[in-house]
């Protein structure tokens, strides 16, 4: 019987696979921020162009947030009125209905990097 040789490539592995899953977190995180921008209150779209997508590679992790003096009052004040399709809670809501797409995209950064 022949010897049987085996090479491990256990680092690079890890490497390509973090990367990937950092570009996954990326583009979960502008996903997100496209669709939270689709039910943004407008006026003038300051709100709305105060949005960023950021991440964290070290960690994995990605955020979506408004910067803007008026932003957290306009997301969480449920009284105030918006135009039509526009509304509070609207990073909340995206992030609800948009959890299982930004997995899929994680997922798809992920796979693409084993093959």
């Amino acid at each position: 019987m022949s010897p049987v040789r085996i090479t491990w490539h256990g680092p690079a592995v890890e490497t390509a696979l973090r990367a990937a899953a950092a570009r996954g977190v990326r583009l979960g995180t502008e996903h997100l921020l496209e669709v939270s921008n689709q039910r943004v209150p407008i006026e003038e779209g300051t709100l709305e162009r105060s949005g960023v997508a950021t991440v964290d590679e070290g960690s994995l992790t990605g955020a979506v947030s408004y910067d803007t003096p008026y932003a957290v009052r306009q997301h969480e004040d449920m009284s105030l009125r918006h135009d039509a399709g526009r509304e509070a809670k609207w990073l909340e809501k995206a992030a609800r209905s948009e959890a299982d797409t930004v997995g899929r995209i994680i997922d798809a950064q992920v796979r693409r990097a084993l093959r």
